[in-house]
């Protein structure tokens, strides 16, 4: 077990905005590094194994559970890890939620919601950086098979950009977020390699 409480980072983003990879790009520079290295992912395969609704059938109930789910990922991923790579925040969850109902044009629960941003912001106050991935429609998202058909849905897409986006910028996490657009995953890599040699400096 590691002495000190992991350094967690963040990457967040719509679908196919290059997440995985820029988390697996950071995770090999710590690992070069000498450090024990942990990254959380697959929550939403896992959701769809139980049974529940995801992208444009996406509810408060999955919500809450990919929340949940992936905050408890990273707790027991923590455990014996110098650093955490978390690949998909609990504000993404947020994020679909609020545009799968925009685009079904459902009124949202505002107590509901409250609750469930309440929830995602205490799970998200330990990350040490948040890296949110910006969607640029003009590079074409490829052949996914097997994927919902709402994968593709352009709108889709766009309305869980913005909406975690917007979500984050309202947050309490403002100082340790960072936007990143596709041009900007080389500088993206260095300021978590930096900021988590930073903490562990710190914390030694």
């Amino acid at each position: 077990m590691v002495a000190n409480p992991p350094v967690v980072i963040g990457i967040a983003g719509t679908h196919s905005t290059g997440k995985t990879t820029l988390a697996k790009r950071i995770e090999m520079e710590l690992r070069a590094a000498g450090l024990n290295v942990a990254r959380t992912s697959g929550l939403a395969r896992r959701a769809a194994e139980l049974g529940f609704p995801k992208m444009l059938r996406h509810t408060v109930t999955s919500t809450e559970w990919i929340i949940t789910a992936g905050s408890a990922d990273t707790l027991a991923a923590g455990i014996d890890a110098d650093v955490v790579i978390v690949d998909r925040t609990p504000h993404d969850a947020l994020a679909y939620l609020h545009a799968a109902m925009e685009l079904r044009r459902e009124q949202p629960v505002d107590d509901e919601l409250h609750i469930l941003s309440a929830i995602a912001d205490l799970h998200t106050r330990e990350h040490a950086l948040l890296l949110a991935t910006v969607l640029d429609p003009d590079i074409p998202l490829g052949e996914h098979p097997r994927k919902d058909p709402a994968y593709t849905d352009t709108a889709f897409r766009a309305a869980v950009d913005w909406h975690l986006h917007s979500l984050l910028s309202e947050s309490s996490f403002q100082r340790r977020l960072r936007a990143v657009t596709y041009e900007q995953h080389d500088a993206a890599v260095q300021t978590a390699v930096a900021t988590v040699h930073t903490r562990l400096a710190v914390a030694s």
